[in-house]
């Protein structure tokens, strides 16, 4: 970590019996590792993909935003909108795609999501980047 300047952490999900269904495990590590990387001041973006079905309930997403609040460390946080551009990479390894079906989510709920999560908290520094 001394040589690390940023780290980009993603969040599957907040609600760890969603985190199981969505991943197969468990969320305790990556919240323990968010909450160590704020321990130690070591600047992170949060990313969290918004899946249809799977990680855009509102109740985890109001859930989410709040522990990302209680981390001092936030330099940007991130909703990232599942897309289905990787499909084909599953066909071509003759695979089943896991999430065939499932449609990228409407600009409405990611915009329903930044708000529930407060999204716009962490803008600063894109802010800043931009005045350069």
């Amino acid at each position: 970590m001394a040589v690390t300047d940023l780290v980009l952490l993603d969040i599957k999900e907040i609600n760890p019996d969603q985190h199981k269904i969505v991943t197969g495990h468990s969320n305790k590590t990556i919240l323990a590792c968010a909450r160590y990387l704020s321990d130690i001041g070591k600047p992170v973006w949060i990313r969290h993909v918004l899946v249809p079905g799977l990680t855009d309930r509102d109740d985890d997403l109001k859930n989410l935003g709040e522990f990302v609040k209680t981390l001092t460390n936030v330099k940007r946080f991130e909703v990232l909108p599942y897309h289905t551009m990787g499909e084909f990479k599953w066909r071509e390894l003759g695979r089943p795609y896991p999430l065939a079906g499932v449609k990228p989510p409407t600009r409405d709920r990611v915009e329903n999501a930044k708000k529930l999560m407060h999204t716009e908290s962490y803008s600063d520094y894109m802010d800043r980047i931009k005045e350069k």
